[in-house]
């Protein structure tokens, strides 16, 4: 059984058991969360729509973190100009526990 969950706007198939990497969520290590926000669920049948408006998905938040470094550089020829300026994008790592759909 899979399910397609959205969150922090970006869309994500999940099964049972699976390690993903979403968008920084306000949640401590160790902690559950619940992702309601399910699009289809597939399986035996796929379901999608008003037949998944009560569908959910339990997952345990395993780490906080953020990734590698992006070096992000502005230059303008001719002119002198230049910038250079690093991002690192903040994740949590969850481990999907089930699917209620």
């Amino acid at each position: 059984m899979y399910a397609i969950i959205a969150t922090g706007g970006k869309q994500y198939r999940v099964s049972e058991g699976d390690v993903i990497e979403v968008e920084k969520l306000a949640a401590e290590p160790g902690n559950k969360v619940t992702f309601d926000q399910v699009l289809a669920v597939g399986g035996d049948s796929f379901k999608v729509a008003g037949d998944v408006a009560n569908a959910s998905v339990e997952a345990t938040v395993m780490e906080q973190g953020r990734a590698k470094k992006v070096v992000v550089y502005h230059f303008k020829p001719k002119t002198g100009y230049h910038k250079k300026n690093g991002h690192r994008q903040a994740f949590t790592r969850v481990k999907i526990d089930k699917i209620n759909g």
